[in-house]
């Protein structure tokens, strides 16, 4: 299966946030185990709000925009063949999960 084994990295500028090997893809969503890199403590209190606030998206759409624009400022994602153009990204513990594309996420 494509992207099962791989490895793909989550950097703030120069510093690792973290690195995700894939260990299931359920289109459009890639899943794996999440292991935290240096940079990871500082961005952990805003994943955690993030995912406190996703089940309530349809009440508080803001809320939750705040609280993943402070997970995932300055954070890209690297698949192995290079940096994509637009991801969604969530992390719980030692588990991570996202969607990317290579093209920007139209806005709506």
């Amino acid at each position: 299966m494509p992207y099962i084994g791989e490895t793909w990295r989550v950097e703030r500028g120069a510093d690792v946030v973290g690195e995700i090997t894939v260990t299931e893809a359920d289109f459009p969503w890639l899943n794996g185990r999440f292991t935290p890199g240096p940079a990871f403590a500082e961005l952990r209190p805003h994943f955690v709000r993030e995912l406190a606030l996703i089940d309530t998206v349809d009440d508080d759409l803001a809320a939750w925009e705040d609280a993943y624009a402070r997970a995932s400022d300055g954070v890209r994602l690297i698949a192995p063949d290079g940096p994509v153009a637009e991801f969604l990204l969530h992390i719980e513990d030692d588990a991570a999960w996202f969607r990317w594309s290579d093209e920007p996420f139209p806005v709506e």
